[in-house]
């Protein structure tokens, strides 16, 4: 990538935060912005036609999230590496995020420099994370498995003991169908099972379920 210019998709809901990105990488050598996204579906759209380098995505925005976005990138074979450039930094941002598929995940507040080398490591392949992510998420991993289940990750297990369906979970906790598969994923993995009825075994053994 030393040799050519790094080609970007710019996705968030902002206007003032596009503008200051495109500006900021317009007057930066070896990089070139071909369009910018208020939202995932649009993101996934120009990707398409337009084949980037590397995806600058937000996360949370209204019609099409990034996590939506970063799945169906990965649906299509897209060659296009995303770089997550958001402000939240929670596990339920930051774990979906790099399950369906980001490269990287850095918060908006990474100096411009740290900004510029991240999006060229991601345009090689090269996982990119902020300081703070990393830390987490090493810590995450040397965690014992079977830790404890989230206040959220807890009320879906409950409508999953009572036979509820996703769509129908989904509209009880007034959350996507895409977030209850990614909270199920989550319960799967603690509760070290692989549907379910294992489970709703599993969290009953433990007391999760009353």
């Amino acid at each position: 990538m030393a040799d050519r210019t790094i080609t970007l998709l710019i996705v968030d809901d902002h206007p003032v935060v596009r503008d200051g990105l495109h500006g900021m990488f317009a007057r930066a050598p070896g990089f070139e912005v071909l369009a910018e996204a208020a939202d995932g579906r649009e993101a996934v759209a120009l990707a398409a036609r337009l084949r980037p380098d590397v995806i600058l995505m937000d996360l949370r925005m209204p019609g099409g999230g990034g996590v939506e976005a970063i799945t169906e990138l990965g649906r299509l074979g897209l060659p296009s590496k995303v770089l997550v450039l958001t402000t939240y930094d929670t596990d339920s941002d930051t774990i979906p995020a790099i399950e369906a598929g980001a490269t990287g995940y850095l918060l908006k507040d990474a100096p411009r420099d740290e900004l510029f080398t991240a999006v060229r490591a991601a345009a090689e392949g090269r996982t990119v994370l902020s300081p703070a992510i990393a830390s987490r998420l090493v810590s995450r991993v040397r965690s014992p498995r079977g830790g404890s289940l989230s206040a959220r990750e807890r009320e879906v297990i409950r409508l999953v003991a009572k036979g509820t369906g996703n769509r129908e979970i989904a509209a009880e906790l007034f959350i996507s169908e895409a977030t209850v598969k990614t909270h199920l994923t989550h319960i799967y993995a603690k509760l070290g099972v692989k549907d379910r009825a294992a489970a709703v075994a599993a969290a009953y053994d433990r007391g999760i379920l009353g």
